[in-house]
């Protein structure tokens, strides 16, 4: 029970500590906006249009799948480190770890998830 009681000290300090440095940065900080400051920067570019445009669910659906098969990637290297060590058992282990991905793979190309129009 002292285990959760000390993490319990810490997420409190740290909530405090976040929204005290918050409301630092609103009470302190610059307040001198002015229509440049506002406009939307865009590479150097000439911003057109409103910097409020929906964008295509494809450009989130592509991100997420990109972070998704990318960590589970960073998984193998832990094993690819040990692999000696677990030898036949690890390699099924991985195996079935591989196919699950390429399974997952597989599917979002054959629904178009990969396809950027």
């Amino acid at each position: 029970m002292i285990d959760h009681i000390a993490i319990l000290i810490i997420f409190i300090f740290a909530s405090i500590l976040g929204a005290t440095v918050v409301a630092l940065s609103v009470f302190f900080g610059p307040k001198n906006p002015n229509r440049w400051k506002k406009t939307v920067y865009e590479s150097g570019s000439e911003p057109f249009g409103d910097s409020r445009l929906k964008l295509d669910i494809k450009f989130y659906m592509i991100a997420i799948s990109f972070i998704m098969f990318d960590v589970e990637a960073v998984f193998l290297i832990p094993w690819a480190v040990v692999a000696k060590k677990y030898g036949l058992y690890g390699f099924a282990v991985a195996f079935v770890f591989i196919t699950i991905l390429a399974i997952g793979l597989v599917y979002e190309w054959g629904r178009g998830g990969l396809e950027w129009d």
